[in-house]
């Protein structure tokens, strides 16, 4: 299968490039290949390289600076992802777009299924639904992929932020009262190539998908589990998110309802736990650990 992926540098297109193979040949395309802020740039480049499928891992992922430039978010996380569709429509191909949690409220302890009413707190979960509505109405096959607390051993994440902060200080405040899936990179990618190819296998099974790490914890147990792997002699206070604020809200209630992921493409949810002992691993050479 030939896949067109938008991104190269982020984790999870990190990912998906490292994943070709005979029979699987990806393509990863970053800004200078294709603008995301540019319009038309998406289209052309999708007639250019005419894939046999096209997965979307670009976006504009700065949460707190898209409330001072939400129309450049929603240009990049709304704009181009619809025009990704209208181009795969027009071919007639798949089209795997990864999206999150953050187009919820985040109001309960219920984990949010794919269908349940959106409500996002800022202009980044405004910017992705937008996305997630441009796409739909594409009317092409498509698959909406949410997902949450992207980590992996590149780009800027909470693990390495983490470990960072672990070389200066032996004690840390992390935010205890939001819940949600870590979710390793490694594992997002898989489940994009599988969904690919699931629908081209069936495009009946096109929708919007869930897909979180397990179990469901908080900031602080996320950061107790680094320090207890990775060997880190730092005590973890958990604080409310009041005590930590930032420019845009993040959602209380991350937890994720992701069985009819599994049902339709056999994707069960991966053990965070697992992804990050795989992440120190592949960091374990490297001292200090980058930005």
């Amino acid at each position: 299968m030939d896949i067109l992926v938008f991104g190269r540098s982020g984790q999870v297109a990190t990912e998906l490039a490292a994943r070709a193979a005979p029979g699987l040949r990806i393509t990863a395309l970053g800004r200078d290949a294709a603008d995301l802020e540019t319009p038309g740039a998406c289209a052309a480049a999708i007639r250019a390289h005419a894939p046999e499928a096209v997965i979307n891992a670009a976006a504009f992922t700065a949460v707190d600076r898209a409330e001072t430039e939400e129309e450049t978010a929603t240009r990049v996380n709304g704009a181009a992802p619809a025009e990704m569709a209208e181009a795969c429509a027009a071919r007639g191909i798949p089209f795997v777009h990864i999206s999150t949690d953050y187009v919820f409220d985040g109001s309960g302890t219920a984990p949010w299924a794919p269908g349940d009413p959106t409500g996002p707190l800022g202009a980044y979960g405004r910017s992705k639904l937008a996305g997630e509505q441009g796409i739909a109405a594409a009317g092409g096959v498509h698959a909406i992929l949410r997902t949450s607390w992207v980590f992996s051993a590149h780009g800027a994440n909470f693990v390495k932020t983490m470990l960072r902060l672990s070389e200066t200080r032996d004690a840390l405040n992390v935010v205890e009262d939001q819940i949600g899936g870590p979710t390793p990179a490694d594992a997002i990618a898989e489940a994009c190539l599988a969904i690919a190819a699931g629908l081209r296998a069936d495009p009946a099974r096109g929708g919007v998908y869930h897909f979180s790490g397990a179990p469901d914890a908080s900031w602080a147990d996320f950061a107790r589990e680094i320090f207890a792997r990775a060997g880190r002699a730092v005590t973890v206070t958990g604080i409310p998110a009041s005590d930590y604020p930032t420019p845009a809200a993040r959602p209380h209630n991350s937890r994720m309802e992701c069985a009819a992921t599994e049902a339709a493409f056999g994707i069960a949810r991966p053990d965070w736990r697992e992804g990050l002992g795989r992440v120190l691993d592949r960091l374990d050479a490297v001292r200090p650990i980058p930005e």
